[in-house]
């Protein structure tokens, strides 16, 4: 038993290590595939309970990105991998990482997951959750063989007083005691994530909404969602301009 168990371990870190070198060109084209062919359609054949349930994937995928937000602003980390290889300069234990050890990939999955609760569709629950639920599963095992052949009892020690993904919440003010919020690194760092996934948002909601009146009957809605991408738009523009001419 001692033996299987260790067997499929190996095989998750493996297909972990697959997905890390991988996901910045296969998570999208998992992800917008599936949303293509996902037929829009009123939830529960309810205009009311889809915009209800729009709201509510909304709020997923913004408590996935305040997550985030809360790592990198806080203590941020530099474990964004190295030649598309797992790669850590330290071991990050403060801030966020005190009260889960995976706040970044936990958000990331929050994310996608408000994403499909928004799509409201079979192939989104039944292929693309289980797939990015996998994915992430994956990496974090990686990443913990990597981080344990690295640091050693340290990390064996960390992994024993902080959960792998569901935050100490009641831990919170203690953990973030001392650390102060660096505003300019969050934009920095996290203004193309937030970009996309709040663009992808918006074109959910555009593209549910043709599909219920046609481009007569959305046109008003259709206005707020345009106005609301030319904002993000413009919030994306000047900030990669400030970060390319190192204003930011």
């Amino acid at each position: 038993m001692a033996a299987t168990s260790l067997s499929g371990r190996r095989r998750l870190v493996a297909l972990g290590n697959f997905f890390f070198r991988w996901r910045n060109g296969m998570f999208p084209l998992v992800f917008v595939p599936l949303w293509l062919l996902s037929r829009p359609r009123p939830a529960f054949g309810s205009s009311l309970a889809d915009a209800a349930l729009d709201l509510a994937g909304f709020a997923v995928a913004l408590s996935g990105q305040l997550l985030r937000a809360g790592a990198i602003g806080y203590v941020y980390i530099v474990r964004g991998g190295k030649n598309r290889r797992l790669h850590a300069e330290d071991l990050v234990q403060e801030g966020m990482f005190a009260l889960t050890r995976n706040p970044l990939y936990a958000g990331n999955f929050l994310i996608v997951l408000g994403l499909f609760t928004m799509i409201f569709s079979p192939l989104g629950y039944g292929v693309g959750v289980p797939f990015f639920a996998l994915a992430y599963l994956a990496i974090v095992a990686a990443e913990e063989a990597y981080l344990l052949h690295k640091f050693g009892g340290v990390y064996a020690d960390y992994c024993r007083r902080v959960p792998r993904f569901f935050p100490s919440l009641g831990a919170l003010r203690k953990a973030l005691a001392g650390h102060r919020f660096d505003w300019r690194r969050l934009a920095r760092k996290e203004y193309g994530t937030t970009f996309t996934w709040v663009a992808l948002a918006l074109g959910i909601v555009a593209r549910e909404r043709l599909a219920a009146g046609g481009w007569k009957g959305a046109r008003p809605g259709l206005e707020w969602v345009l106005a609301g991408f030319a904002a993000l738009a413009g919030a994306y523009g000047t900030l990669r301009f400030l970060k390319k001419t190192q204003r930011l």
